[in-house]
């Protein structure tokens, strides 16, 4: 089947472009989306009178995405799930799941503007493709793990921290704070040793 495109689409055409796609591709999602007209001499009529409003239209939705993209790019979004100790989801992070979480964060945006081919089943940093506009797209930063702490450690680490690693990590937390504690209480135990001697030479000068 031919289609007049009314935007651009990837891999198919820019605005304007007669294209052949497969007539459920159009059925199901070029047509009813209003992003393609069937390709007949009547269409192709109207889209000619219509081009510059529909071109006009177009470059001032891409200008709306581009101020957009400059805030949401490279956005990191927590994401808190169960998983087993080798980093798989009891479940899984869809698209569906990240239009909520940027949502969340600030940024309105429809599950089909986010680019998966499957959703991500482990944890860890997922960098994820929104398409805010046909010609403006952004990554943004899915970071999917099982509490808040394991998140901070992750984006600080920029990888996946295994369970070993955030046992090792808390334990070494407890230990300087340990370490710190005691080195209050000698500072402290010197300062009184230190005022009591000060006492002492004093009491002696006196008699």
């Amino acid at each position: 089947m031919e289609v007049i495109l009314l935007e651009r689409i990837e891999k198919l055409g820019q605005m304007g472009d007669v294209v052949k796609v497969k007539p459920g591709y159009a059925r199901n999602y070029l047509l009813p989306q209003r992003k393609a007209l069937r390709a007949t001499k009547g269409n192709l009529s109207v889209f000619e009178t219509q081009r510059a409003q529909l071109e006009a239209q177009n470059l001032e939705r891409k200008q709306e995405a581009e101020s957009v993209a400059e805030k949401l790019d490279n956005l990191q979004v927590v994401m808190i799930r169960q998983a087993g100790d080798t980093g798989q989801l009891y479940g899984s992070v869809t698209a569906r799941d990240l239009a909520d979480a940027v949502t969340e964060a600030g940024f309105t945006i429809e599950r089909s503007q986010v680019v998966m081919d499957k959703a991500t089943k482990m944890l860890g940093l997922h960098p994820i493709k929104v398409r805010l506009h046909p010609e403006v797209t952004v990554t943004v930063v899915a970071n999917i793990a099982r509490s808040e702490t394991e998140a901070e450690s992750q984006a600080k680490a920029g990888r996946v921290v295994t369970v070993q690693e955030q046992l090792e990590a808390e334990e070494a937390a407890l230990e300087a704070t340990l370490a710190e504690i005691e080195a209050e209480e000698a500072s402290d135990e010197a300062e009184a040793e230190s005022e009591e001697a000060a006492g002492e030479a004093e009491a002696e000068e006196k008699s």
